[in-house]
C-alpha cells in the first residue's frame, strides 16, 4: 500500500513538473505567433534605427580664403554633426591652417562636439563683433583681407603707410599679435599628445618660392603664423633658420603627403578659391582678384595632376600598394564655395562682420550635407572629382 501511494505521488509530480516545462498544445499555437509578432516588431524597429556602421575615414584639405574660411568652419561642423567620417588627416594654408588646428585642438580635447564648439568660438572672436583686443582685431581683419586694410582697427597711418612701405619699414620691432591669437585657441601640446591623425600645414620658403610642408611636432604656432604670413602685412617668420610667407603661394594646401599616409585613401578638398569663373574680368578690382585666384589655385591644379598620374602609375602596376609600400591610390573628392549658387566677389574676403560669418557657415553645412547625399557611398570606393583627367599626364 505503500508503494502504491509512492507510486501515485511521484506521477502526481511528473506531470506537474512537464506542465511547467512544456506548455499545452493550444498555448503552444498561442505562444507561436505572439513570438513571432515580437520577433517581426523587432525587425521593424531596427529598420526605423539609423544604421550604425564604423565612420569612414578621410582626409580633409583646407584652402586658405580669408573671411572666406567661415564656409569651412561650416563644411567642419556639418561633418562632425553627421558621424559618419572620421578624419584620419588635415592638411591647411593660410585660413586653412588656422581651422585645421582649431579643429585638431578640438578633437584632442574631447571630440567632434568639442572640435565644434572651439571652430566656433575662433570665429565669434574673430568677427568684427567678436571679444579681441585692437590690435589682434586690426591684424585678424587685415589677415582675412588678404591685402593691406585702410579701415581697419588698427591706426589709420598704419593702413595707408603699408600700401608704400614694407612691414620691415612700419614694425621694426617685429610685433606680431597674430601668435598670441593662435596660442589662445590652440595647445600645440596637447594636439602632439592627443591627436590621433596626420596634420600639415604649408608655408613658402621665401629664397627659392619652394613649399615647406611642417607635419606632427614640428607645428607650432610660429609655424601657422609662416603658413598666413602676407609679406605686406608681416615681416617673414623665420623658423630654423628660413624666411618664410604664406603657404597659399606654394601649396594651397598640401595634397601629395596623404599619398604616403595609408590611415585613409580619401581625400576631400574644401575649395575656397574658385576655379573657374564664367566671364573675364575687365576691372582693376576684378582683374587683381582672378589673378590672386589663379595663384592660389595654381599648386593645387599640380598636385591634383601630380596624384592622379600617381594613380595611373598604380592601376598600371608601376607602384605597388599594400602595407608597408610607398605609396596610396587616393580617391579625390571635392566641395567648392562657389558650387553653392552664390558667386562672392573676391572683395568679400574683407568682410569679417560676425553675421557674414554665419552666411557661409550655414553655405558650408548645406554644401556638407549635399556631398554627404550624393557621394557619401562613394567614399571607399571611387573618386568624384572628374575633371583632373581633362589635362593629365598620360602614362607612356
Amino acid at each position: 500500500m505503500h508503494r502504491s501511494i509512492f507510486l501515485l505521488q511521484r506521477k502526481k509530480y511528473v506531470a506537474t513538473v512537464h506542465r511547467a516545462i512544456l506548455p499545452a498544445p493550444h498555448s503552444r499555437d498561442v505562444m507561436f505567433p505572439l513570438l513571432l509578432n515580437k520577433a517581426v516588431s523587432t525587425l521593424r524597429l531596427d529598420r526605423r534605427r539609423p544604421w550604425r556602421r564604423r565612420p569612414k575615414p578621410i582626409n580633409l584639405a583646407l584652402q586658405g580664403g580669408g573671411a572666406h574660411g567661415a564656409f569651412t568652419w561650416g563644411v567642419l561642423d556639418q561633418i562632425l554633426a553627421d558621424g559618419r567620417l572620421t578624419i584620419a588627416g588635415l592638411s591647411g594654408a593660410s585660413a586653412g591652417a588656422i581651422n585645421a588646428v582649431v579643429l585638431a585642438d578640438g578633437l584632442a580635447r574631447g571630440g567632434a562636439l568639442e572640435a565644434r564648439k572651439r571652430l566656433a568660438e575662433f570665429w565669434r572672436a574673430a568677427s568684427f563683433g567678436g571679444h579681441l583686443p585692437d590690435m589682434q582685431r586690426g591684424v585678424v581683419e587685415r589677415l582675412f583681407a588678404f591685402v593691406p586694410r585702410p579701415r581697419a582697427t588698427v591706426p589709420p597711418w598704419l593702413g595707408a603707410l603699408s600700401e608704400l612701405w614694407s612691414p620691415y619699414d612700419l614694425n621694426p620691432l617685429n610685433i606680431n599679435p597674430l601668435k598670441a591669437l593662435i596660442e589662445r585657441f590652440v595647445d600645440f601640446d596637447l594636439i602632439h599628445r592627443t591627436f590621433d591623425g596626420h596634420l600639415y600645414v604649408s608655408a613658402t620658403n621665401v629664397r627659392t618660392g619652394e613649399p615647406r610642408v611642417f607635419r606632427g611636432e614640428e607645428i607650432s604656432a610660429e609655424v601657422v603664423m609662416a603658413s598666413a604670413c602676407l609679406p605686406l602685412l608681416f615681416r617673414a617668420v623665420e623658423i630654423d633658420g628660413e624666411a618664410y610667407w604664406d603657404g597659399g603661394y606654394s601649396a594651397n594646401p598640401a595634397l601629395l603627403p596623404f599619398a604616403r599616409a595609408a590611415s585613409a585613401e580619401d581625400l576631400l578638398i574644401v575649395q575656397i578659391n574658385p576655379r573657374q569663373r564664367e566671364k573675364v574680368p575687365t576691372s582693376v578690382r576684378d582683374i587683381a582678384g582672378r589673378a590672386h585666384e589663379i595663384t592660389f589655385n595654381a599648386a593645387q591644379s599640380a598636385e591634383l595632376r601630380a596624384i592622379d598620374f600617381i594613380n595611373q602609375m598604380v592601376d598600371r602596376g608601376r607602384l605597388p600598394l599594400g602595407v608597408g609600400k610607398s605609396v596610396a591610390r587616393i580617391r579625390l573628392h571635392r566641395i567648392i564655395m562657389a558650387d553653392d549658387g552664390e558667386s562672392f566677389d573676391p572683395g568679400t574676403r574683407l568682410n569679417n562682420d560676425f553675421d557674414f560669418f554665419a552666411r557661409l557657415q550655414k553655405l558650408g553645412q548645406r554644401a556638407a550635407c549635399r556631398f554627404l547625399e550624393m557621394h557619401f557611398h562613394d567614399i571607399g570606393a571611387r573618386s568624384t572629382i572628374d575633371d583632373v583627367a581633362q589635362d593629365r599626364a598620360e602614362v607612356a
